[in-house]
């Protein structure tokens, strides 16, 4: 599908909303300190009634969001993936505990477009050419 001036607006509008004071923070403090690996670690990173744990809902559940917006056909999926690496990072750092977190949750859902799209992000970079899609994975993780 072709891109469309309404995708490229939706992203310049979903930068604007990257850039308010608590989504800034909870973006800083995800991309810094967030990386389980089982709900133990999530636990202690994040336990529930923290700023963390507020910070990790809020960065992470903005990025679900936008996957919601490529999975249904809403936002253009190859346009996106050219400026937005910040969902691939928030999909690797929950990839492992994103079982865990289901179950716990009694939510098979939580996060599936994320992941969904995580993945097809990731294979996106490996079709770019041969070993690129490790070398983003080992940067991001």
């Amino acid at each position: 599908m072709q891109a469309t001036y309404d995708d490229a607006n939706l992203i310049l509008r979903l930068y604007e909303l990257r850039r308010e004071e608590k989504m800034r923070a909870a973006r800083s403090w995800f991309a810094s300190n967030f990386k389980p690996k089982s709900m133990e670690d999530v636990n202690k990173l994040a336990a529930p009634g923290t700023t963390e744990h507020a910070y990790m809902r809020q960065a992470s559940t903005y990025f679900e969001m936008i996957a919601s917006f490529i999975t249904s056909g809403v936002l253009n999926k190859e346009l996106y993936f050219q400026s937005g690496g910040e969902l691939l990072l928030t999909y690797i750092r929950l990839r492992p505990v994103l079982s865990a977190m289901r179950e716990a949750n009694k939510n098979p859902q939580m996060y599936r477009n994320l992941e969904t799209i995580g993945e097809d992000y990731l294979a996106w970079y490996d079709s770019k050419g041969p070993g690129t899609k490790d070398a983003v994975f080992a940067r991001m993780s």
